[in-house]
């Protein structure tokens, strides 16, 4: 599957430009602050529904206008697909396939994976716990629709159990009948995403094992340990137990959104004792076995972007990943670079082809 043209009007820096891209390596060289990232972005919206870099759909809205869209061609090489996202302040995000719109936005996320390996990744060690848990997510969403499904519903009611746990808070009161209500689904739902998980790390962590032992080529032993208060089984108890405490919180206290995933090397925290150069290894290989988790269970090999690789990885890592591009496991990536001559030169050895662009403010033009 690849990106066969992309069509940008009024987001972000761009007003109106309209890309034709390569099947395999495409490279966006530029400035800082041209828009290449941008592009990664636009990218990464028309396949998850959106942003990777921030939070409200108006903030890509270039300038002062009032909107922006997204129109992109997707090739699977048994059909085309033009996926169009529109933004208009004020109003709900819409996207369409063909010219018809999705009955929800979940319907599209994972139709067309995308694997994104950026600057700021090392946050999912040096962060809380709330990062690994978006990243995991996020990895379980795209690969499997149930899950996805399974974890709308579970926010969905665990919103509605904290908003009535405030409302006896205030009111002195608690209806434990009412409340009753909320838990049992809320169970049932945490159980299935407990459930997913378990099976998800068992096929993940092999893969991740193996991306971290090619970057670096050395026997260091690293790990992911996934720690829930569902492991317990007694947890529904524990979990109606704690009512009272959740009702001076105002919150739901125990529950999958504590999941904690533990990152370690040679038995101790990545997190404490990890050099740069394992840290870098770590995050990427996390994103290597996204890739390789997407590409055998649904069968589509995911686009791969790459925003400033080539500053923020040694030279021994960024030949492993040109390594990977020439072995036929990716398909198509997105490169930006601040340097064009620091891109050919790096890029020249490959085998397979690479287009270019130059990216100015205000301007692109193919290389």
């Amino acid at each position: 599957m690849w990106l066969e043209k992309l069509h940008l009007i009024n987001f972000k820096s761009y007003e109106d430009n309209l890309f034709s891209f390569g099947s395999r390596v495409n490279c966006f060289v530029g400035p800082n602050g041209s828009g290449k990232t941008n592009l990664l972005d636009a990218i990464y919206t028309l396949s998850l529904t959106k942003s990777a870099f921030h939070s409200q759909d108006a903030l890509a809205i270039r300038n002062d206008d009032i909107f922006f869209l997204l129109d992109g061609t997707f090739n699977d090489s048994l059909r085309r697909t033009q996926i169009t996202c529109s933004v208009q302040r004020g109003h709900r995000k819409t996207f369409m396939a063909d010219k018809k719109a999705y009955d929800k936005l979940s319907d599209h996320i994972g139709q067309f994976p995308v694997v994104l390996i950026a600057p700021d990744d090392t946050d999912l060690v040096r962060d809380g716990s709330e990062a690994r848990r978006k990243f995991f997510d996020g990895v379980l969403s795209q690969a499997d629709p149930s899950y996805l499904q399974n974890l709308l519903q579970y926010n969905k009611i665990f919103a509605q159990r904290n908003a009535l746990l405030k409302i006896f808070a205030e009111r002195n009161y608690i209806d434990h009948d009412l409340l009753e209500t909320y838990d049992q689904p809320l169970l049932a739902v945490m159980a299935q995403l407990y459930a997913s998980k378990i099976a998800f790390m068992n096929r993940y962590i092999p893969l991740f094992k193996k991306h971290y032992h090619f970057l670096c080529s050395n026997q260091e032993d690293v790990h992911i340990t996934y720690n829930s208060d569902l492991s317990n089984p007694e947890f529904p108890i524990d979990f109606k137990n704690n009512r009272t405490q959740d009702l001076y919180a105002q919150r739901t206290g125990k529950g999958i959104h504590k999941d904690e995933f533990i990152f370690a090397i040679d038995g101790m925290s990545l997190k404490k004792f990890g050099s740069q150069g394992q840290i870098k290894s770590f995050v990427v290989a996390l994103k290597l076995a996204q890739f390789e988790l997407m590409l055998i269970e649904q069968g589509k090999t995911p686009i791969l972007l790459l925003d400033d690789i080539f500053d923020k990885l040694d030279e021994f890592r960024i030949q492993k990943l040109l390594d990977l591009i020439d072995s036929g496991l990716l398909g198509q990536v997105f490169i930006t670079d601040a340097r064009k001559e620091r891109s050919m030169g790096i890029l020249a050895p490959l085998k397979t082809a690479v287009t270019y662009f130059e990216i100015q403010k205000n301007s692109t033009a193919a290389v």
